[in-house]
């Protein structure tokens, strides 16, 4: 059985001028956690939320005068899906990575620092949307940033 995850492709083509709208999108596929395949050619992990959203980016696309297929697959090789998948993982275990250097840096500079802890949050938890392969360091940098709220709700 080589792959055994349902992916969403999505195979776009944009005008390069003007850009505003390309780098909207490029924004959007960013936010949302995406697997570069090639030019204009993009994964993620198949389910109704992440169908949804390609949806709205592919009409995002067609409006502003480019082409946009959105397709449901399974990869061919087992290992070419473990590497995307370990690439996907590795992205967002570095993203908690430095979540986890700045709830230590906000820790060594001691109380008063509610608006950090609030943004460290705010982080995570845009983090956690694009994590569809949790890494190992997930529950540290949720850990942390509890910890350093923890700390400072008893100080």
């Amino acid at each position: 059985m080589p792959g055994s995850i349902d992916w969403l492709l999505l195979a776009y083509r944009l005008p390069r001028e003007p850009s505003t709208p390309r780098i909207s999108v490029w924004r959007k596929l960013g936010r949302l956690g995406v697997a570069k395949l090639g030019d204009g050619l993009v994964a993620l992990p198949a389910d109704a939320r992440t169908q949804e959203q390609l949806e709205w980016i592919a009409d995002e696309i067609v409006e502003a005068g480019g082409e946009a297929t959105l397709w449901k697959s399974r990869s061919a090789s087992a290992r070419a899906e473990k590497q995307l998948i370990a690439r996907m993982a590795e992205a967002i275990e570095a993203e908690y990575e430095r979540v986890i250097a700045a709830a230590a840096e906000a820790e060594a500079r001691g109380p008063g620092g509610g608006q950090a802890i609030a943004q460290l949050r705010r982080e995570v938890r845009r983090i956690a949307k694009r994590d569809y392969f949790p890494p190992p360091n997930r529950d540290a940098a949720h850990r942390a940033v509890e910890s350093l709220k923890a700390d400072r709700v008893g100080s």
